[in-house]
């Protein structure tokens, strides 16, 4: 099966849609293009429009279209982490009496027995990953295939999706005038190109830091151990920025990005820019520093609320510490505050890749290396779930958009597999707001920082 074509990933975010665009022809994984678009109709990681959210995928998707010289048809999305179920699954089929060579449909047909029988109602699958196969109940194998059986048996992950936001998906997808070709957990994708080896096994977790929301995920021992939401992300400071100063949302972006500091003692109340004030003539004169503590300020709230769920798992005593994804840790001295305030090492991860060097981009490209590695045991899930051959996500303008492609990888034990824990008391949780704003270790500031903490609770 060569690797043929483009692969195009996409990343549908509260305040901004993503897209990464990979040529695989010379059989290995080669970056092309990129691109982001602001996002319409999105609410804490959820459609709430789908014609909205249709145009800014359009956008995105028709900007690195141009940008590459490619047509797209279809794409791979990335499901956040603040949709996903685990929950182990497993299943039993007979291949023969007499015992006789097991196939591709015998695989299909255990692996649909073991989908089937964990998706509960409401959701949707969109992965499983099998942890074993058994021949006849008691040898352990990777991949059963052309092996002799009586029987064969899976046990594995399955990572399901409520089918009402699938659907939305699906269909603001399909009004932009694409398909998408199948759905990859996005902490799966950003911990295959985020993590090495020795994070995954010993332990890390990784901060998305969002528009919309801000998330964070466990891995250890190559599994995802526990997952926690917080619905407050870069949108938050940006509106904090616009009621403090008296702006507007836009002029309030618009200074964050240019002038905003996640640590304040990185700045200077010497370095002074003007803001247009809602209501003033001429425009107002305003320092870094205090740019910075009204930033801080929301900052701080947001990960010691995601911190609390980390520190009761013991996240925070795994040695790989904490890397930071997401468009908000391009604030400068992100990664200093998650530091002091967990007292872990962390690092904030940005592809390596020309064009996509902005950690804006981590899970777009993540969604990108995790369908091209797929092996054919992934793809024979994929043709389960999905009730079709996985076709490539892109062709160049050459290729008809009906050729199908497939993408292979070699499984390893470093791959990423959830586990019942993970629903077990460690289920992704939406943590509730409150007005606790510090930990009880955590050195007290006075000032404008406790200011602005008050202030926003």
């Amino acid at each position: 099966m060569d690797k043929t074509g483009l692969l195009v990933g996409l990343d549908i975010g509260t305040t901004s849609v993503k897209t990464v665009v990979a040529d695989t022809s010379s059989n290995e994984l080669r970056v092309i293009g990129a691109a982001s678009s602001p996002t319409k109709g999105m609410r804490h990681g959820k459609i709430v429009d789908i014609d909205q959210t249709a145009s800014s995928i359009s956008s995105a998707l028709k900007k690195v279209s141009e940008k590459t010289n490619s047509k797209i048809y279809r794409v791979v999305t990335g499901i956040p982490v603040g949709m996903l179920r685990l929950d182990s699954a497993s299943g039993l089929i007979n291949i023969g009496e007499k015992g006789q060579e097991v196939g591709d449909n015998d695989v299909k047909r255990v692996l649909a027995s073991a989908i089937s029988s964990a998706v509960i109602e409401g959701q949707e699958p969109i992965a499983f990953l099998p942890n074993k196969f058994l021949i006849d109940g008691k040898t352990d194998v990777d991949d059963p295939r052309k092996m002799i059986a009586h029987s064969l048996e899976v046990h594995g992950i399955l990572l399901t999706a409520p089918a009402s936001d699938l659907h939305n998906i699906r269909k603001a997808i399909e009004r932009a005038g694409y398909q998408n070709n199948f759905f990859v957990p996005t902490p799966l994708a950003i911990a295959s190109v985020a993590l090495d080896e020795g994070e995954r096994t010993f332990g890390s977790i990784i901060l998305d830091l969002g528009g919309g929301t801000t998330t964070a995920t466990v891995i250890h021992e190559n599994k995802i151990k526990y997952a926690t939401i917080d619905l407050e992300g870069g949108n938050d400071i940006t509106k904090d920025i616009s009621v403090v100063l008296n702006t507007s949302k836009k002029e309030a972006e618009k200074i964050k990005q240019e002038f905003g500091y996640a640590d304040p003692e990185l700045t200077s109340p010497d370095n002074q820019f003007p803001v247009n004030v809602v209501g003033e003539n001429a425009p107002q004169m305003i320092d870094e520093e205090y740019l910075s503590e009204i930033i801080n300020a929301r900052l701080e709230q947001i990960l010691t609320r995601i911190g609390k769920g980390l520190e009761a798992h013991d996240a925070f005593r795994l040695p790989g510490g904490v890397t930071i994804t997401g468009g908000t840790s391009i604030l400068q001295g992100t990664d200093d505050i998650v530091k002091d305030i967990y007292d872990v090492k962390a690092r904030i991860f940005q592809p390596n890749q020309i064009g996509l060097r902005n950690p804006l981009y981590a899970a777009s490209f993540g969604v990108v290396k995790y369908a091209y590695d797929l092996a054919d045991i992934d793809y024979l899930v994929n043709s389960v779930i999905y009730n079709s051959p996985v076709m490539a996500a892109a062709e160049t303008q050459e290729n008809s958009p009906e050729k199908v492609k497939f993408f292979k990888r070699v499984q390893s034990n470093s791959e990423i597999a959830g586990k019942e824990d993970y629903n077990k008391g460690t289920v992704v949780s939406q943590q509730k707001k409150n007005n606790d704003s510090t930990r009880d270790n955590k050195k007290n500031k006075k000032g404008l920082g406790d200011f602005f903490k008050k202030f926003f609770d």
